[in-house]
């Protein structure tokens, strides 16, 4: 099978455009795009330099998004915002190896600066590779495996790179940008949704959108450089150097958010109705405000307790609030704390209309759930005017 690949690949190379014109003389620089993977932390693509060394013939890979699954606590430190990443090397031979298995494209750019700027490039990553400075703090938004690149082509290139004007009125959100590699995958969408504070709604400018790998190939080859009064393009042409050869994801409307979270809510409606017994609305509240209680603690983990500040200020935390847990506790304790009820659902018929005017202000799978908090806390909150409020007798 090594054997196989070896043939593959040096197929590849000997008919690849890039290698075949180079001059072999100087370094050359290469942008590689890599499409989405079907894993949680491949879908929305990656990126990494390629440099060819014209004089020893070394062809390496630089890649900024390393991590260790076998790092000490590692799924502590990810979900608390402390997971490093780190600059890994390779050859671009088993760099193409990795994604082939995979399934995965990839494209190469190759990048239209000096020797002089190549050269200020090398010492930045040579730089970066020492070991105090090999590893670095993931921010999704703001500092990952492409925003790396751009960062590095800045100060290699200085002010002669020229980004493109900003187009008034166009720029999309954090969260949309995100939310637009996941239409295959609306459970992960749903779960980023959740946890996505108040930043992801903040608007993305054509240089903030590169902290993704597929914008960033597109913003980057929209930038030129100023040269001796002209006008070059960064990018070339992307070439092709792997095809896709993953299945295409499918998605079912019956086992979306939004139609599980609908049913679920046609279900609440009809036993809030049918079972009108304390006892059966015991059971029920204990069911659902266990589960939104759970939803509550995350908003307030992830707010307070991380350093993630892509989820800080947390809109969601108006419908999944702490009142929740003193509901919970209100139905275990079988006390008639109907305040706490009451300001459940007041906060949820606000975040309702919250939703219905501005609807890409979060996931509209969340509102069944926001009206089966409507429903059970509205049922024990004592009002008059409501028929599924729970008789006295509990």
């Amino acid at each position: 099978m090594e054997k196989l690949f070896s043939l593959f690949f040096a197929i590849i190379f000997l008919f690849s455009p890039d290698i075949r014109s180079q001059d072999r003389t100087v370094n050359e620089v290469f942008l590689l795009t890599c499409g989405p993977g079907t894993e949680t932390y491949s879908r929305w693509g990656h990126s990494a330099l390629r440099i060819i060394d014209g004089t020893s013939g070394t062809d390496r890979v630089y890649n900024w998004g390393v991590f260790d699954f076998n790092t000490p606590a590692f799924a502590w430190k990810f979900a608390r915002g402390r997971l490093e990443y780190m600059l890994g090397v390779t050859t671009y031979e088993r760099f193409l190896q990795e994604y082939f298995m995979d399934g995965r494209w990839v494209q190469s750019q190759k990048i239209n600066i000096e020797p002089r700027e190549t050269e200020k490039l090398i010492q930045l990553i040579q730089e970066n590779l020492r070991p105090e400075n090999l590893k670095y703090r993931y921010d999704f938004f703001y500092d990952d495996c492409s925003t790396r690149i751009r960062d590095l082509l800045e100060k290699a290139i200085g002010e002669n790179m020229v980004y493109p004007p900003e187009i008034v009125g166009e720029a999309p959100s954090f969260r949309f940008l995100t939310g637009k590699y996941l239409m295959t995958a609306p459970w992960l969408k749903l779960g980023i949704d959740l946890l996505m504070g108040s930043p992801g709604n903040r608007k993305a400018t054509v240089r903030d959108r590169m902290f993704l790998p597929l914008d960033m190939q597109k913003g980057l080859s929209d930038i030129v450089i100023y040269r001796n009064g002209k006008m070059i393009p960064l990018l070339q042409n992307p070439l092709t150097v792997l095809e896709k050869n993953l299945e295409t994801e499918k998605t079912v409307f019956f086992t979306s958010p939004l139609f599980v979270f609908s049913v679920l809510l046609v279900i609440v409606i009809i036993l809030s109705a049918v079972f009108r017994d304390p006892k059966s609305n015991r059971i029920i509240d204990i069911i659902l405000f266990s589960l939104f209680s759970v939803l509550a603690l995350l908003m307030i983990f992830f707010n307070f307790f991380t350093d993630h500040q892509q989820m800080k200020l947390n809109p969601n935390a108006i419908w999944l609030n702490p009142f929740i847990l003193l509901c919970l506790l209100s139905v275990i304790l079988k006390r008639d704390w109907q305040t706490w009820f009451r300001i459940v659902f007041a906060l949820n018929v606000v975040w309702l209309f919250v939703l219905l005017i501005f609807p890409h202000s979060s996931n509209t799978a969340f509102m069944p759930l926001v009206l089966v908090l409507i429903v059970r806390s509205s049922a024990r909150s004592g009002y008059s005017w409501n028929p599924l409020t729970i008789p006295d007798g509990e």
